[in-house]
């Protein structure tokens, strides 16, 4: 039998090396002033992870005839915003987490002052970079307020801020899933739209290819919610069982576990027409049954 998730993986080892080299091509160099801010930001971007959103960004350029080498910027830009969440998301008066991606967050490495700095330089770094790298600088207001919704509080910090007040609660799925697709969908849906914005995607495209990423966004966060119910530290490179352990607002705390599996595979079928057509089907279609497959 063949293994669907063996496109997107090809795809990952091919373009990695370039994501990585990108990241650290765009983070100041750690000898620069502020050096303990500058390595607080290399230390947390530079140390693993899955680099989901960016290689979202480069299959929204890839879905729309675009050169994908184009658009590495803007694919630094979104792990930059993302790895600034992660970095607050640690700190103590959030989620209070010393471990991420498998070795020490940013405030245990650092400490909290360092790790606040550190978050929101990489904020304001990420709209600095789309300002400079974009392949269309007729492009990057769209850009920019993209990334600008999906990470504000119509966004990321918006779910957030609900997560935290629901928090010991007595969650219901149609909170979840607000919750969810705020704090976690909706930057991963404005990474792959960003790609193809970036290339000149008309408006048909970004509508299917937002449909496809709202879909995956929330099945990943499904099966992250999961993974923190069953997994293990190696696995997943912080500290499993949190979530219950916090309260937080969880598909599992909500609907159970074998639901909450269910939910992800229906949402990640329901989301394969609307990656249909494009250069990038395959990948998609095949990162779709990865997101299910994880272990971390």
């Amino acid at each position: 039998m063949s293994d669907p998730t063996r496109p997107i993986r090809e795809y990952l080892a091919a373009w990695g090396p370039r994501v990585e080299a990108a990241l650290d091509l765009h983070l100041p160099p750690a000898d620069r002033d502020p050096q303990r801010c500058h390595q607080a930001m290399r230390w947390s971007v530079l140390g693993g992870g899955k680099r989901l959103r960016p290689a979202l960004v480069l299959l929204g350029a890839r879905a729309a005839g675009g050169d994908e080498a184009s658009v590495l910027g803007v694919a630094c830009a979104v792990e930059f915003l993302h790895t600034y969440s992660l970095i607050h998301d640690d700190l103590p008066a959030m989620d209070d987490d010393d471990y991420r991606r498998g070795r020490l967050s940013c405030h245990a490495k650092f400490d909290e002052a360092t790790a606040i700095l550190a978050g929101d330089a990489l904020n304001t770094h990420a709209f600095g970079l789309l300002a400079t790298t974009s392949p269309d600088p007729s492009r990057v207001a769209s850009l920019v307020a993209e990334l600008a919704a999906a990470s504000g509080t119509h966004g990321m910090v918006g779910g957030q801020c609900a997560d935290l007040e629901g928090e010991g609660g007595a969650p219901d799925e149609l909170m979840v899933r607000s919750i969810h697709e705020r704090k976690t969908g909706a930057l991963i849906t404005a990474s792959l739209r960003m790609g193809a914005i970036a290339v000149g995607a008309d408006n048909r495209l970004l509508a299917d290819l937002g449909e496809f990423a709202r879909r995956l966004g929330l099945a990943f966060q499904i099966v992250d919610d999961v993974l923190d119910e069953e997994g293990a530290a190696v696995d997943l490179g912080k500290t499993p069982g949190k979530d219950r352990a916090q309260g937080k607002v969880t598909y599992p705390a909500a609907i159970g576990v074998a639901a909450s599996r269910a939910r992800a595979d229906e949402l990640v079928r329901d989301a394969a027409p609307f990656a249909a057509g494009t250069p990038a089907t395959p990948q998609l279609i095949s990162l779709a049954a990865y997101v299910l497959a994880r272990h971390s």
